[in-house]
């Protein structure tokens, strides 16, 4: 009897590229045109820029955590866990399950779109003492934890302790330091007037960057608004230092200064998923370098996206310039990567990825942001309205903007509240704990262990 095999798609990541990529195979390729396989080890999108708004408790976390499984149409097999190697030769995809088993995907066509991982650097102390902000885990964490420090300071009689459980140190002048330090700053304002034993000018907000500038790419007259705005507040902002070790009770910085805190947030920017590297393949800056079709040159099987793929920039006319790791690129990279997977499928043509970047938006909360859409820079509520108005519209499901929109009317007109909602360990858990970045395996693991998975069958 002759059994007719349909081609079998692997999707690696359920981020902005690997769902939008999902999403449109499905909404293209007939049931019987291909299989159609998702690794992720959860089974929800994040919209990774609302973070921030989590960590303050302006959102709750399932507000942007989009459920993958809420579409009846919805045909795509999801293998809960996370891939941790892929040889290609053999076309097998490594995965560990959520319950740490190791089994091997077979594949026609992979897409890999694992994202990015925090960026470290061989800091004394600093995995083993600092928080991220990369996972809804991490975001929510994070909260407990700023407002347990404000429980200890009320509760403790030594004065040096109370010091260093009011002072923050977030390092990393990006979006996404910039960010958090500035909600989490309005968080702990306005918790403190609930606790009448602390002197609010103990309360310090420290925001350090190795580079010259706050967000550069915001432009000169953004970049110092924005800065303005976070110096207003009484946020402490040093630029061109860095952290020189960290430790449970104090943290050094390059220039000298030793800052006795319990809170470190790093949010030093992110490179590629260490899945990358064990393919073997051409990389640049860990990113796997791909066409401007976004395939593996010389591979028509094999693509990549987002934050681990070096994808070609042909907007900006530079055949050195790569796309930047954004969730606009992703968006858009996720849909066009499936439709030159479809192409490849059907014996068509490919098309090269050209998209020309919309603007920025960067959200302070409360009244206060900046944003440059289309080149129009924008300040206080204007901005605001652009930035919300930008995330709200991003949201992929009604449920989703439902409930975001919610939580922003609920605390615009109740304001925060300051609950610990029980991810406080008795455990303290840091950065090394959440990305599982010892998982991977090397590429002669790889190969050695698909190799050997097949004399076993």
């Amino acid at each position: 009897m002759n059994t007719v095999t349909r081609p079998r798609i692997l999707v690696v990541g359920a981020g902005f590229a690997g769902v939008e990529c999902v999403r449109r195979l499905e909404r293209k390729l007939s049931p019987d045109e291909a299989d159609v396989t998702l690794v992720t080890p959860f089974a929800y999108q994040l919209y990774l820029p609302l973070l921030p708004q989590v960590a303050s408790g302006v959102l709750t976390p399932q507000s942007i955590a989009v459920s993958l499984r809420r579409s009846k149409k919805y045909r795509t097999r999801i293998i809960p866990g996370g891939a941790i190697g892929v040889d290609l030769k053999s076309k097998v995809c490594v995965i560990r399950t959520i319950t740490d088993q190791i089994v091997n995907e077979p594949y026609d066509y992979i897409v890999l779109a694992p994202g990015s991982i925090t960026r470290t650097f061989d800091i004394p102390g600093l995995t083993e003492h600092a928080f991220g902000m990369k996972t809804l885990a991490e975001a929510a964490y994070v909260r407990d934890h700023v407002i347990s420090q404000l429980d200890l300071a009320d509760a403790s009689q030594d004065p040096a302790e109370r010091a260093s459980r009011l002072q923050f140190v977030v390092v990393g002048g990006g979006y996404a330091g910039t960010e958090t330090a500035a909600c989490l700053q309005r968080l702990t304002h306005a918790a403190v007037k609930r606790y009448p034993r602390l002197d609010p000018g103990l309360i310090k907000w420290h925001l350090i960057d190795i580079a010259p500038k706050l967000m550069p790419e915001l432009g000169e007259k953004l970049g110092s608004s924005a800065q303005e705005i976070l110096r207003r507040r009484g946020i402490e902002i040093s630029l061109g230092v860095s952290i020189a070790k960290a430790g449970p009770e104090e943290v050094t910085f390059t220039d000298g200064r030793v800052i006795p805190t319990r809170t470190l947030i790093w949010t030093a920017g992110v490179v590629a998923s260490p899945l990358i590297a064990t393919l073997g393949a051409e990389t640049v800056k860990g990113r796997l370098v791909v066409a401007p079709e976004m395939n593996l040159p010389g591979d028509d099987g094999v693509f990549a996206l987002g934050d681990s793929a070096a994808v070609p920039d042909l907007a900006k006319g530079d055949d050195s310039a790569m796309c930047p790791p954004t969730a606009q690129h992703a968006l858009r990279q996720g849909k066009h990567v499936a439709d030159n997977v479809i192409a490849t499928l059907r014996g068509q043509a490919r098309k090269p990825y050209v998209h020309k970047d919309l603007g920025l938006v960067v959200d302070l909360g409360g009244t206060d942001a900046v944003s440059k859409p289309l080149g129009i820079e924008l300040r206080g509520l204007p901005a605001q309205a652009v930035a919300r108005g930008y995330h709200w519209s991003a949201l992929r499901t009604n449920v989703a903007k439902t409930r975001v929109m919610t939580n922003w009317l609920l605390n615009a007109v109740a304001g925060d509240d300051f609950v610990r909602t029980g991810f406080q360990a008795r455990k303290a858990a840091r950065l090394k704990d959440f990305e599982y970045t010892d998982a991977y395996l090397t590429p002669e693991q790889v190969r050695a262990h698909v190799e050997g998975t097949a004399r076993q069958e």
